[in-house]
């Protein structure tokens, strides 16, 4: 198959431009440097409670929880979704707080959110509050620098 008597001798069908060697050298470092790392962390999924699905006790999370469901207790999370089917029956904690369902007990937390569907019976203590036009809502609301702590 291969001999080292035989030549082979190939003819370019097109001529190649003359490129410095400082040049060629370039383009070969940068088509070698490697490619920059890409983050394979992405953000996890949220957390979700179904509308099937009562929960009696507390939730606590660090992470993302969206409720669909019923839940008779407190619940911690860092950012809360609550569905426009939720109910939700305790105090509530979470550094971002989107209301979209029903909620009664307090609710804390740093940037607080009622849309229009929602119905929150109960004190709300926050940092920044956001109540779209057609929420309900009885009770009162505080604002503290740090809602979150019970101070």
């Amino acid at each position: 198959m291969f001999s080292k008597n035989k030549k082979i001798t190939a003819t370019p069908t097109t001529a190649t431009p003359a490129v410095p060697e400082n040049e060629t050298k370039a383009a070969e470092v940068k088509k070698t440097a490697p490619a920059p790392e890409v983050s394979t962390k992405s953000k996890p999924m949220p957390s979700i409670i179904s509308t099937d699905l009562k929960i009696t006790g507390d939730i606590d999370t660090s992470g993302d929880l969206q409720v669909e469901g019923h839940i008779i207790g407190n619940i911690r999370a860092h950012l809360l979704t609550i569905g426009e089917n939720a109910l939700i029956e305790g105090e509530i904690f979470a550094d971002d707080v989107t209301v979209h369902g029903k909620v009664k007990g307090t609710l804390r937390g740093l940037k607080v959110r009622l849309s229009s569907s929602a119905r929150v019976d109960g004190d709300i203590v926050h940092k920044t509050i956001s109540i779209e036009s057609g929420a309900h809502f009885e009770g009162s609301v505080n604002r503290k620098e740090d809602p979150i702590s019970k101070k």
